[in-house]
């Protein structure tokens, strides 16, 4: 860091990485989303649970993601994102995925429709794919903000692959973290695969 010069916050960070996003093509998002599902048989077994995300707006990924998991015969859960009455964000519950089967849900999502497991199901996933802005090789994630997966994740089992799915240029050398954030084990990059993060 250059003397005098004040590292940017996570709002700047993330206002930067959303601008960047905005600006990449279509196509361009479709070879990458195409360039993820390529990884996946790597990461996975048959008979696994994963966690992973239905992606919204400019989010890497796919629905063909998600079809790609369970064509490898993994069981796919999908969370469900609620705030309490004071508005603030709940541990997140979990949805089985059935292709075709998504509903309209809050936040612009999608999600399964009920019955919903509760957020403990987390524990069962042996990868959970984790949508970010960015991530750090040490594992400090950029989120949006809302804070659904820093009180989610803390339920996750201690030998899970926590993975962030992000673009070739938002795995990055350091970001600021917090006390409470949960740090990932991986990255999932279109051009690079798996990269092991270390703490």
């Amino acid at each position: 860091m250059v003397e005098g010069v004040t590292p940017p916050t996570k709002t700047e960070l993330r206002a930067g990485v959303l601008r960047a996003r905005r600006a990449v093509t279509d196509d361009c998002r479709n070879l990458e989303a195409q360039a993820i599902c390529h990884w996946l048989p790597a990461l996975v077994r048959r008979g696994q649970t994963v966690c992973a995300y239905v992606p919204v707006g400019s989010e890497p990924g796919s629905a063909a993601m998600l079809d790609t998991l369970s064509e490898l015969g993994v069981r796919v859960l999908l969370p469900i994102a609620r705030n309490d009455g004071d508005g603030r964000a709940m541990p997140m519950q979990w949805g089985e995925y059935v292709s075709g089967a998504l509903v309209a849900a809050e936040f612009g999502l999608r999600e399964p429709a009920p019955p919903w497991l509760p957020a403990g199901a987390i524990g069962d996933a042996a990868v959970v794919l984790v949508p970010a802005l960015a991530v750090d090789r040490h594992g400090n994630r950029l989120g949006r903000g809302a804070g659904f997966y820093d009180r989610s994740l803390i339920y996750a089992s201690p030998h899970a692959r926590l993975v962030a799915v992000v673009r070739d240029d938002e795995l990055v050398d350091a970001l600021p973290a917090d006390p409470h954030d949960v740090r990932m084990t991986h990255a999932l990059t279109p051009s690079g695969g798996m990269v092991t993060l270390h703490s």
